[in-house]
């Protein structure tokens, strides 16, 4: 099946940034595809719902957490597309600066803060479309 044959699978990522350098990830469980692979929290959309509404969605079902849409709390970063063998994913990778609540692994993943300066993370194997994400994170935060 050629890449444009297949449906794209629309999903919002959340990176949230603690303390201006730590970023979550969380491992992904088993019964998943890439189970076992470390990736940044969030989901796919719903039929009919925003960017937005599927991020607060996805992170307080995933993490527990509440995020605020005001702009100097989350922005939309990037959309990147990345062609698995499971599926076509439309990425919508938006930073989260502040949420409330503690984020815990309510899907049974493993949570583990990052430190986006270290020459590389500590956490083994990592979703291949993560890298683009972090990269271009890494070049954000230092403008």
């Amino acid at each position: 099946m050629s890449e444009q044959s297949r449906p794209i699978v629309e999903v919002a990522v959340g990176i949230l940034l603690k303390n201006s350098s730590n970023v979550l990830m969380g491992k992904r469980p088993d019964g998943k595809p890439y189970a076992g692979y470390w990736e940044f929290p969030g989901g796919k959309l719903e039929p009919n719902e925003s960017v937005a509404l599927a991020l607060c969605r996805e992170l307080k079902e995933e993490l527990g957490i509440e995020i605020s849409l005001d702009p100097s709390h989350y922005q939309e970063l990037m959309i990147i597309e990345h062609d698995y063998p499971h599926a076509y994913v439309r990425l919508h990778v938006c930073l989260v600066r502040q949420w409330q609540g503690e984020p815990v692994g309510l899907e049974k993943q493993e949570l583990s803060w990052q430190s986006l300066w270290h020459p590389q993370l500590t956490v083994d194997p990592v979703l291949p479309a993560a890298w683009p994400m972090i990269e271009y994170l890494q070049a954000y935060l230092q403008k």
